[in-house]
């Protein structure tokens, strides 16, 4: 799969990805964006899922575990740094099939955490696979 221009603030948000997460944390890494990642497989509800996030995308030690302290904490001008953000969610698949609601929150809450981002010229990008 082709990797985006991750400079492109028009084309960041939430994509699916086929390809080598890999690939996405090397051009990350070139245009000195964070990267995190974060691994669904063995998630089985939203409280486990929202834990996998908190490790996997280094949020606060103060993260209250729930939709509104994720939205806060990724829109944190200390937890995003300087420039962009590239966010890999690997093994979804199951969750989002047994958890169709949850993942529909979760994907709005990183599609307007993008919004939030462009508007400030950062570009912040999540790669679901």
């Amino acid at each position: 799969m082709k990797l985006p221009d991750l400079n492109d603030l028009e084309m960041a948000g939430v994509h699916g990805w086929k390809g080598d997460v890999h690939a996405l944390m090397t051009a990350a890494a070139a245009v000195k964006f964070h990267y995190h990642t974060a691994d669904l497989k063995s998630v089985g509800n939203k409280s486990e899922m929202l834990a996998a996030l908190a490790k996997g995308l280094a949020l606060p030690e103060h993260f209250g575990n729930n939709w509104d302290a994720l939205a806060d904490s990724i829109e944190d001008e200390q937890w995003l740094g300087r420039s962009g953000c590239v966010i890999t969610l690997s093994h979804t698949a199951a969750f989002r099939k047994a958890h169709g609601l949850d993942w529909t929150t979760l994907e709005d809450i990183f599609a307007e955490a993008s919004d939030y981002w462009r508007e400030r010229h950062k570009p912040f990008w999540v790669f679901v696979s």
